[in-house]
């Protein structure tokens, strides 16, 4: 069973992404493109909050789980 998600920040989700690898390759309108050498190519809105559900989105695109990500915070 999934956790409860907080909304966050684009900048806080960054930073969680940070721990994974990723980086901010670059920035075209409101969104963040972000690159991983392990995990897809992520597209970020950068939106103050980030919906739930975009972000629990995020997060199963990169395959990992509520729970794994909730621990990151």
């Amino acid at each position: 069973m999934g956790g409860k998600i907080p909304q966050m920040k684009a900048i806080e989700l960054v930073k969680v992404l940070s721990k994974l690898g990723y980086v901010v390759h670059h920035q075209k309108g409101s969104h963040l493109h972000l690159r991983s050498s392990y995990y897809p190519t992520l597209t970020v809105p950068n939106h103050n909050p980030i919906a739930r559900g975009t972000l629990r989105a995020i997060i199963r695109e990169i395959g990992i789980s509520v729970e794994a990500f909730l621990e990151l915070l």
